[in-house]
């Protein structure tokens, strides 16, 4: 499936919380969320990511978003990285990579030669009608919550 772009539906999926709880583009609407996928728990890239979100959460809910983040990582891993770096939001646990397949971030990817598939790392802003209303393909990752902030300014 192509990415998804602005004004999309976002998907319908099903997915866990690190918390083994039920997750599905239900739990969307209503509220404005923003969606990451990121390639994997505990590295140095998006950690920066995870922590600049955790410490943007209390500007970001003042502005109506819930945060929720996805990658490949079992629920324990995200149990773990989850207490590590003290973040407070939703993780799902995309084991099988149907919610990356779905959003179109699971793709063929290229490191010293080597190819194989994994996330391409993304945000997408989801209005309360589970709408795509912004896609971030540039994540600038230490910096990503004023990055979403200051695209609404």
């Amino acid at each position: 499936m192509a990415k998804l772009t602005q004004g999309d539906l976002a998907p319908e999926f099903r997915s866990t919380t690190q918390e083994g709880t039920e997750f599905t583009h239900q739990d969307l609407l209503g509220k404005r969320t923003v969606l990451y996928f990121y390639p994997k728990d505990n590295t140095s890239g998006c950690t920066l990511e995870a922590k600049s979100l955790r410490d943007g959460k209390a500007e970001l809910a003042a502005m109506g978003f819930q945060i929720v983040g996805v990658s490949p990582d079992s629920e324990r891993s995200h149990q773990n990285f989850c207490s590590k770096h003290e973040l407070n939001f939703t993780l799902l646990a995309d084991t099988d990579h149907s919610v990356c397949e779905a959003f179109g971030v699971w793709a063929e990817k290229s490191m010293y030669g080597r190819k194989y598939w994994g996330v391409v790392r993304s945000t997408f802003i989801i209005n309360e009608e589970g709408r795509i209303e912004k896609v971030f393909d540039k994540v600038d990752t230490k910096n990503h919550y004023q990055q979403i902030i200051n695209s609404y300014k």
